[in-house]
């Protein structure tokens, strides 16, 4: 059964302009204004007034395709998460080796927190409970993928096979958080 709140997201979501029809260039302003004004301030304090001023966009703009606060945040850092998933899914192509494709998959992870430190650090503020509305997190390709990589480990023995693969997937993403 759905709550109120979540009725009236879905009917809000239903209304809002797609993406699709917004230029490249305004997305990608706004995107680095919520990246910099969340990594800035504490996110119950952001407005979308600020983000709008940040961003050099109108307010009515904002409205028009994200309908509030909540839905804009998720849905960049989903933008943002994307492309780093369609990274690290491309990195992962052609390797055989479990060493290798763990390695690689921390270059990718690590080369994303050095290009965009601010993105890392408004996802690091994002409490456990509320990650998971950020779409990328149920994204099955890109899960799929790591646990791909983490069942062939311990197929081939590199890995500890009885330790669950929930467990080496959250230590493997925790130790990423960590070090970003």
């Amino acid at each position: 059964m759905q709550s109120t709140s979540q009725i009236s997201s879905m009917n809000t979501a239903r209304a809002l302009a797609p993406l699709s029809d917004m230029r490249p260039a305004t997305l990608e302003k706004i995107e680095k204004a919520v990246r910099k004004v969340f990594a800035g301030f504490d996110s119950n304090e952001v407005t979308m007034a600020q983000i709008a001023k940040s961003a050099n966009v109108s307010l009515q703009t904002l409205y028009k395709y994200f309908g509030d606060k909540q839905t804009l945040f998720y849905t960049i850092m989903d933008i943002v998460l994307g492309r780093l998933a369609a990274r690290i899914m491309d990195h992962l192509q052609g390797i055989d080796s479990v060493q290798d494709r763990l390695r690689k998959t921390l270059w990718v992870c690590f080369d994303f927190v050095d290009s965009h430190p601010d993105a890392v650090m408004v996802l690091s503020s994002v409490s456990a409970s509320r990650i998971r509305n950020i779409a990328i997190y149920e994204n099955k390709e890109l899960i799929g993928a790591f646990l791909n990589v983490l069942e062939d480990g311990q197929n081939r023995g590199v890995l500890n096979d009885t330790v669950p693969l929930y467990i080496l997937f959250d230590v493997f993403m925790g130790f990423i958080s960590r070090l970003a």
